[in-house]
């Protein structure tokens, strides 16, 4: 397993050009999926900054309307590289449902219909992990023994397959800072990768 750290920028534009940028978030990707967003970023302010000004400055020349995602590189000497763009809300972008004051699907949908924009602001600190195929591999994660951890925030896309590397979901831990979530989030992260299958009547119990 190999895993890398990128940042990610999403800003929201209207159609009058006026745009709202969220906190940067610090990815971690494991070979090539990502694993988890940290918000916000453990950057510099002047780095935070530079890259708002990137990602609303991509969304201006392309006259984008909506919420836009744009991946950078933070390379050696501090210097930040595009490597892409997502015109849409985007994975990395899901802490804002919990930590945020208006989440970027609720975004979306104001960018699209003239709405005026809604308040960036990070309300908390928050760690996403994303739900994949593997975490299913001994049977349908303990949700109970998840959701009695403080602050953690239970996601489920609804699918009923799951796949390696395939995206069933998420959770979301949010704390007064990013290592007060990180350090909650790692705990979360080792109890997933040890969850058990409920038994019978947990099941049942979960499903009444």
């Amino acid at each position: 397993m190999y895993h890398d750290i990128r940042q990610q920028r999403i800003v929201a534009r209207a159609h009058d050009g006026a745009s709202r940028a969220y906190p940067v978030s610090e990815n971690i990707h494991h070979n090539g999926i990502l694993h988890s967003s940290i918000a916000p970023a453990r950057i510099t302010a002047a780095l935070a900054a530079q890259a708002q000004s990137l990602a609303q400055n991509i969304a201006g020349a392309l006259d984008y309307v909506g919420v836009l995602c744009v991946e950078l590189f933070h390379l050696p000497g501090g210097k930040l590289s595009v490597n892409e763009i997502a015109p849409r809300p985007h994975n990395s972008g899901h802490f804002t449902i919990d930590a945020c004051a208006t989440s970027q699907f609720e975004q979306q949908v104001r960018t699209l219909t003239g709405l005026p924009l809604g308040d960036t602001s990070l309300l908390s600190a928050a760690v996403m992990i994303n739900l994949l195929g593997h975490h299913w591999q001994h049977g349908e994660p303990d949700w109970n023994r998840l959701l009695a951890e403080p602050d953690v925030r239970l996601h489920l896309y609804g699918k009923d397959q799951p796949r390696k590397g395939r995206k069933m979901g998420h959770v979301t831990v949010v704390g007064a800072t990013a290592e007060v979530a990180l350090a909650r989030a790692t705990a979360i992260g080792a109890l997933l990768d040890g969850a058990r299958p409920r038994n019978a009547a947990q099941r049942l119990a979960g499903a009444a």
